[in-house]
């Protein structure tokens, strides 16, 4: 039987990020991922700047901010009456480092830690090596793992499910995944088109509300993405079609010949498993909560879940300290995740799907009023950066 302090399970983003913050603090790790490489995930690519900040501590900052591009300003835009909202982080540059947000695919971070821990002599980074099942027996965790077609045993301390939507660790520790999908489907087109010649002011973070189509348009190093709304209904060969794309390009950019490089369809879903841990066993990231992603809060509150729990399991493991430390992470991590992750997101779709009505009138006001206001809208920046839900965490006993 091979042991180990800590296995985590899930190779992405999330898993990576925890499996680095461990290794750093000294401990024994291993780590498995079901593919063959991380995952090639073209969803998320925004960093905050309280993500950077941890990143910084195991040194991914810098190469990270060196492959991706600085967004210090992002937009609110009203698509047909062309007001818009600037908020620019540099205001808050007395509290981070960091005062933008990074725009950087998240599979860049996930490779470039992937690739770093498979130097450090206390990680084992395993692909294409699944876990099958694992049963805690009070002190240790007994994992089976499938590994060049055999099963394996692995004796660890702690297993830690970084696995996704359709996490085998969820399943283990027999969490409920509450919540809701929304009705339509997204689509995500990836164009090395110039938009910005089109567009005119265009940030490289923007969000445009609109009662018939809202969208969102994010730069990325090689490419503008594109994502609105799609009707659930459709197929997905329908809405990734040749016909599709050039009528999402001519609604916004009149009748201009636009090339895409990649279609993707996703559902989005807002849900929160009831509970983060059993035992020795916990989840993290999108294993533990699901989210719009307005305001690029999914991957950036998983990396959050990553680094707090690694450091109650180093505080366990090389601090005296008790296993009640884990149920402190969960009460954290689940807490911030209802009052601040679910919460600015649904409120995020809401302001994209504008109409006509008063509860639109009212909210578009309230947005007015936080811009105009300068205390309100530091309060605002330092919130979606996410600084507020870490101080919201830490207040959690």
């Amino acid at each position: 039987m091979r042991r180990v302090e800590v296995l985590v399970i899930g190779a992405g983003p999330v898993g990576t990020v925890c499996a680095a913050r461990l290794a750093s603090q000294g401990l024994s790790v291993m780590l498995c991922e079901e593919q063959s490489t991380c995952a090639h995930d073209l969803r998320a690519s925004t960093f905050h700047a309280a993500s950077l900040e941890m990143l910084d501590e195991i040194g991914a900052a810098e190469p990270l901010i060196a492959q991706g591009l600085k967004a210090p300003v992002y937009q609110w835009r009203d698509r047909q009456s062309g007001e818009r909202l600037e908020f620019d982080l540099s205001e808050i540059a007395d509290r981070t480092r960091y005062p933008f947000r990074l725009q950087c695919e998240q599979f860049y971070m996930a490779s470039m830690l992937a690739d770093r821990l498979a130097q450090d002599p206390n990680v084992e980074l395993l692909f294409n090596t699944p876990l099958i099942d694992a049963r805690d027996n009070g002190d240790e965790i007994i994992a089976q793992i499938e590994q060049n077609g055999e099963i394996v045993e692995v004796a660890a301390k702690f297993l830690v499910g970084a696995d996704g939507s359709r996490s085998v660790v969820r399943r283990l520790i027999g969490a409920e995944f509450d919540g809701f999908t929304y009705e339509e489907k997204f689509l995500s087109i990836s164009t090395q088109f110039p938009i910005e010649d089109i567009v005119p002011d265009l940030s490289y973070v923007n969000y445009i509300s609109d009662p018939e189509e809202w969208l969102v348009l994010l730069r990325v190093p090689k490419f503008w993405r594109v994502l609105v709304p799609a009707d659930g209904n459709a197929t997905n060969e329908e809405l990734t079609s040749d016909a599709k794309a050039a009528d999402v390009f001519r609604r916004l950019l009149g009748d201009q010949p636009v090339e895409s490089d990649y279609r993707q369809i996703y559902r989005v879903h807002q849900r929160v498993a009831d509970r983060f841990r059993k035992g020795r066993m916990a989840i993290i990231g999108d294993a533990a909560h699901l989210n719009s992603p307005m305001g690029g809060f999914g991957m950036n509150s998983g990396i959050h879940d990553a680094w707090n729990l690694a450091d109650k399991i180093h505080r366990i493991l090389r601090k005296g300290g008790d296993a009640g430390l884990l149920d402190l992470f969960e009460r954290q991590r689940r807490t911030v995740t209802h009052s601040f992750i679910q919460a600015q997101t649904i409120e995020n779709m809401a302001l994209m799907e504008q109409g006509a009505d008063e509860v639109t009138k009212q909210r578009r006001q309230r947005m007015a009023a936080i811009h105009a206001d300068p205390d309100l809208r530091r309060q605002y920046m330092l919130r979606q950066a996410m600084f507020e839900s870490l101080e919201e965490a830490e207040s959690v006993q």
